[in-house]
């Protein structure tokens, strides 16, 4: 006996009716699925009695690459109707393809996605014959809304006309070899019984062929390299995830709709989505009149005719709603006459047409499904720590309960499970927060996303570890991200980073090409290893390996900036202030070298075409660390004091080497006099740049600044009167220049002579 092959659109009702009649039909000895072969020895738990749709899905996790992979299932998928009607005839069932983590299915995320950019210029050309707009019409044009009397046929004839012209990849025809054995060995085994195969009906032309010849004994499962951690697991899905409009890469799109067709036809399914659409809108205050959906119906109606319907299609139905409901003119095509995401800002009518096709529906799990260790262990502590449900939380983090409640949340939600929302707490870059305040909500979308956080480990810090390496592997040069990823170890309590982690966070860091960022996150690191200990990160190994990394790196990307007469940046006077705090608080704990610092911090201070404000903190950072040592600082202050760079310059000195300035005698005293030697144009162009650098100084230090410059021009005072001004200092400036001007104009008159 051989086999009988079914090709299938995924998704398809119409080829799940082709399977469930096939099979019924044939009673087969073996019934052979396109899935995942490692679940064979557990399909027992796919017939328990879940409620779909579900979808397997499988975690691979080696020392080279993390992969996730779905195989989704609904009432109405071809493979779940396979594998319910044959386990009901007695027959026995099989997965056929290689494992999820096998390599030749590395890029694949969801193994029941369409081909169809395998066979497009097919599809295009069969477009054009039928006059629709893309597959999906198509297919309800050729299958679903009418099916043939030879609907197996058909779906022969058109899915050997579409591999036809299409040519396979390595991956495909390694995929297609393996299964084509599964099937030689079970009609072997099955003498005169039947067997019936399903699959993508991509695949069956190649099957057909080499299930002819070749080897018929059991394929043997490929095991997994050593030290890869696999695991698959049955996970509640949803309409919405399935739903091509919300991105999902596969399939039959609107599932809501789909699923009304599966149970009640498509005439009844129109009907359906004509009252899911208008109680949708009403329940979002958009008018929706009864002559508007008698006028939805009479389109949907009258299209259906002209495209040859005996009943109305999806998009007959589609076109009806939107030409009745949206009366203005759209900036885009409508999102059903293209594959893809549901494009953001679109009209709220065809948002809520979208989402009355998608449905709600959520899949459940029987009861006795096996779950990953992970998920009973968060369940587990989440009960154990009064975190279950839904609530508000507010943790003290100076006590130990709650910092370990804390920590376990913070897990969560570097896990990306829903429903962990926090409020308020520390962050990066603020100061010192002993409280946090969190949102806990129950969700659907829990247990699928535990279930899938399942591979990254057993227990929610190995898991949330793994997931933090992965994250760091995949930062890149983005030290914005790298800091948030280290604060989010700290507040894991994940501690040390070892190993090929380690490693990749060095490497980063040593790659880094934009200093103020680079500068932002060697800031944030060296305040966790000099202060924390609420957290376990004081004098931490990992950050010190970082700190490093990062000081040296600062130090040779400054020396090579150039920019002439740049504005100041203060991102990179940011990373300056950085390195002066690393060398001036954990050069000896982690090896920095100080020398080397102040030779690169001279050489940038001398260099005329480095921009002014690298040049002022460099000298800062030469005279922070050298004090008392550092070469006349006035000489480097007058020979800086240009009108078009002074207060870039100063911006960067002032920034590392403040208090070096207020405290050497003389120093305010010379930025006066430099000040007050200006032009009025020259201190006009000055003025901008010189209110940021001083800007530099906090109030008291202004305070102070500016009572000894009123000693100096009015012999005594507090200074208060240039810190509060009534006038804005840019409408002075304003001013001064209108009046210059106008003094210029009447001297070249000759009406004024002074």
């Amino acid at each position: 006996m051989t086999a009988t092959f079914i090709g299938v659109r995924h998704h398809s009702p119409a080829c799940a009716r082709v399977v469930v009649d096939t099979i019924t039909t044939l009673r087969p000895a073996y019934v052979l699925v396109e899935g995942p072969a490692e679940m064979n020895s557990r399909i027992g738990e796919l017939l328990l009695g879940h409620e779909p749709p579900i979808a397997i899905y499988t975690g691979y996790r080696d020392a080279e690459r993390r992969h996730g992979s779905w195989a989704p299932l609904c009432d109405y998928s071809p493979e779940w109707a396979a594998l319910t009607t044959g386990h009901a005839v007695g027959a026995e069932l099989r997965f056929i393809d290689l494992p999820a983590w096998h390599p030749t299915l590395a890029g694949v995320r969801n193994r029941y996605a369409d081909a169809e950019a395998r066979y497009a210029e097919v599809t295009r050309r069969l477009c054009r014959a039928f006059a629709v707009d893309n597959v999906d019409a198509l297919w309800d044009h050729l299958f679903e809304i009418e099916p043939p009397d030879e609907m197996a046929e058909r779906l022969v004839a058109y899915f050997d006309l579409v591999r036809g012209d299409a040519q396979p990849g390595p991956d495909d025809v390694a995929r297609e070899a393996y299964m084509a054995q599964w099937v030689r060995a079970a009609v072997a085994e099955a003498g005169e019984r039947p067997v019936v195969v399903v699959t993508g009906g991509f695949h069956r032309p190649a099957l057909v062929r080499l299930a002819e010849h070749g080897d018929r004994t059991w394929p043997d499962l490929p095991e997994p390299p050593p030290g890869a951690v696999v695991g698959s697991y049955l996970v509640p899905y949803s309409f919405r995830r399935l739903d091509a409009f919300d991105g999902y890469q596969s399939g039959m799109p609107s599932p809501g709709y789909y699923q009304h067709v599966w149970e009640s036809g498509p005439d009844e399914a129109a009907r359906w989505l004509t009252e899911a659409v208008t109680v949708r809108l009403r329940a979002r205050r958009l008018p929706v009149s009864t002559a508007d959906l008698i006028a939805a119906r009479a389109t949907a109606e009258g299209l259906a005719r002209v495209r040859g319907h005996r009943q109305p299609a999806r998009v007959d139905v589609l076109d009806g709603l939107a030409a009745a409901l949206v009366s203005e003119a759209l900036e885009a095509p409508l999102p059903w006459a293209a594959r893809g995401p549901l494009r953001t800002g679109g009209h709220p009518v065809i948002a809520e047409i979208v989402a009355a096709l998608s449905g709600d529906r959520t899949g459940r799990l029987h009861a006795s499904t096996p779950l990953p260790p992970l998920v009973h262990t968060v369940m587990e502590r989440l009960h154990a720590h009064g975190l279950d449900g839904s609530r508000e939380v507010s943790l003290d983090l100076g006590t130990d309960v709650d910092r370990e409640r804390s920590r376990l949340l913070h897990r969560l939600r570097l896990l990306a499970v829903p429903g962990v929302m926090r409020e308020s707490g520390p962050r990066p870059a603020g100061g010192p927060v002993l409280s946090e305040r969190w949102t806990l909500t129950d969700s659907d979308d829990r247990l699928p996303a535990l279930i899938e956080a399942g591979s990254y480990g057993v227990d929610p810090q190995e898991a949330a570890a793994a997931a933090l390496a992965e994250r760091i592997a995949a930062a890149g040069g983005d030290m914005d991200l790298l800091a948030g990823l280290l604060f989010d170890a700290a507040l894991c309590g994940l501690g040390e980073l070892t190993g090929r982690v380690l490693e990749d966070l060095a490497r980063a860091v040593g790659a880094a090409a934009d200093l103020g960022p680079l500068g932002g996150m060697l800031a944030i690191v060296l305040a966790m290893w000099r202060h924390d200990d609420l957290f376990g990160t004081g004098r931490s190994a990992t950050l010190g390996t970082v700190i490093a990394t990062a000081t040296r790196r600062v130090l040779w990307l400054a020396e090579g900036v150039r920019g002439g007469t740049a504005p100041a940046d203060p991102g990179r006077i940011g990373a300056m202030v950085a390195v002066r705090d690393a060398l001036a608080h954990a050069a000896t704990p982690l090896g920095l070298d100080i020398l080397a610092a102040l030779a690169v911090a001279d050489r940038v201070t001398a260099c005329r075409t480095a921009p002014p404000d690298l040049r002022g903190a460099s000298f800062g950072l030469s005279w922070s660390l050298r004090g008392t040592a550092a070469t006349e600082p006035a000489r480097a202050v007058r020979g800086a004091f240009t009108p078009a760079s002074a207060g870039d310059w100063l911006a960067g000195l002032f920034a590392l080497a403040r208090e070096e300035v207020l405290d050497t005698p003389g120093m305010l005293e010379l930025l006066d006099a430099l000040v007050a030697a200006m032009s009025g144009h020259d201190f006009l162009v000055a003025l901008p740049a010189l209110r940021q650098a001083f800007g530099h100084f906090p109030p008291r230090e202004r305070h102070i600044i500016a009572t000894r410059v009123v000693g100096l021009r009015a012999g005594g005072g507090s200074g208060r009167a240039l810190l509060r001004l009534d006038t804005a200092p840019e409408l002075v400036a304003a001013g001064m220049a209108l009046d210059e001007r106008v003094d210029a104009a009447l001297r070249r008159e000759g009406l004024i002579t002074s």
